[in-house]
């Protein structure tokens, strides 16, 4: 199969949506597909084909919203390529941008377009808006989120029951929803796999000691990441366990105001910043830790809470729908409510040795349903379906379908 993947953000890039697709583009190739990547380009206002033009990276203007971009909705110089690619199937991750141009190509190619749906956009508002208009803006984002998902996809994917019910109780689409919770290589984390050396050199940058406990938190350090939460929290524990530290590993807009709130709280030295990380790095930085923990409100999944279970972390997180099917209280980590439940979670495991080891372990087995393979496989069902759903619909052309036998006999799958 010659899947078209196009996305806004995209290696080098180091966030949640840029992991997703790297996993799934990895786990196709494995297993025999094509594929082929549109997105922008994120330093230049140029065009750039990539590794024998299977990457065309795209013009676009910076958001302002971290590092993405914004790209024209048809890039001209792109369109060519695209048609040589030779495409059975394009899989969108993005509604803005270069999402509208994958729509414009699904139907210019008359391609099925299978779309995923990585962000709840009405938590993120705020960033445009500056707390001024909130309420018509979400009303904006969710028409356009509707307008996107449903008059262009064949098929749509979400990565929990959370971002499901969004979509069938609030935006009530009447269409296929397939809940495939994203893949990573999560063998990648395994402690085995992190380099001892690496985690050496870490614990002596930032002044941690073999008797510390280590509290990692990993992403954007953001106002929606409830950071705060976590810091305030700490100010409790440290008076309780003054050799328990708070590793924030990641930068954001909020850095600076959280790093002075650590200080007002008296708690600057046992609260460590790490700001950005090399992806290359990140595994070992979780094998330093002791427990994961995320107080964030508007995950779609939370990749880096798998991330941590592979690298038999339990995880103490917020009781959220994004989580709660991954997290159960007492098995592989717990789930927290308020204040008083978080700091009883931790400090059990913090009291508990035993405990660690026995939720560590069962954290790892858990991370082993989110393997790259599997969600792979998932995701080659849908596009199934929406090739199926392709071949059969009455609005097909004679032209569009004899295009299909020639394919087929070309390349075969």
């Amino acid at each position: 199969m010659r899947i078209g993947i196009f996305t806004d953000t995209y290696a080098p890039h180091i966030n949640g949506v840029a992991t997703s697709i790297l996993m799934l583009e990895n786990a196709l190739r494995k297993q025999g597909h094509s594929v082929f990547i549109v997105t922008v380009n994120p330093d230049e206002l140029s065009y750039d084909f990539e590794n024998s033009d299977r990457i065309i990276r795209i013009p676009g203007i910076p958001t302002g919203i971290y590092d993405y971009r914004l790209s024209g909705i048809y890039p001209v110089k792109a369109v060519n390529k695209i048609k040589e690619w030779n495409l059975d199937i394009i899989h969108s991750h993005t509604e803005f941008g270069i999402g509208t141009f994958a729509r414009i190509m699904a139907k210019q190619l008359d391609i099925p377009l299978v779309h995923t749906y990585h962000t709840m956009y009405e938590d993120y508002v705020h960033y445009i808006t500056k707390g001024l208009f909130d309420t018509p803006s979400k009303k904006i984002v969710e028409y356009i989120t509707k307008f996107y998902c449903d008059k262009t996809a064949k098929e749509l994917i979400v990565p929990t029951k959370k971002t499901y019910d969004l979509f069938k109780e609030k935006y009530k689409f009447d269409r296929n929803v397939h809940i495939i919770p994203t893949g990573i290589e999560v063998e990648q984390f395994y402690k085995e796999n992190s380099d001892k050396h690496n985690q050496k050199v870490i614990k002596l940058k930032y002044k941690l000691n073999d008797d510390d406990f280590i509290i990692i938190f990993v992403g954007r350090i953001a106002k929606e990441k409830n950071i705060e939460f976590l810091i305030e929290n700490h100010a409790t524990l440290v008076k309780k366990k003054k050799n328990v530290k708070l590793l924030i590993v990641g930068d954001g807009p909020d850095r600076e105001e959280l790093m002075k709130l650590s200080e007002k709280l008296n708690i600057a030295g046992s609260v460590i910043f790490t700001g950005k990380v090399p992806w290359s790095e990140i595994r070992d930085y979780y094998n330093i830790a002791d427990v994961f923990t995320t107080a964030s409100y508007t995950e779609t999944q939370g990749l880096t809470l798998i991330e941590a279970m592979a690298a038999s972390l339990p995880v103490v997180c917020l009781d959220d729908e994004a989580f709660n099917s991954i997290i159960i209280n007492d098995l592989n980590g717990y789930l927290f409510k308020d204040n008083n439940e978080y700091l009883d979670s931790m400090m059990k495991i913090i009291n508990s040795k035993e405990l660690r080891k026995r939720l560590g372990s069962q954290a790892r087995i858990s991370s082993d349903t989110y393997s790259s393979k599997y969600y792979a496989e998932r995701v080659i069902d849908v596009y199934k379906l929406a090739l199926d759903g392709m071949e059969h619909s009455e609005k097909r052309s004679f032209f569009a379908k004899a295009k299909d036998v020639v394919k087929k006999g070309f390349h075969g799958k």
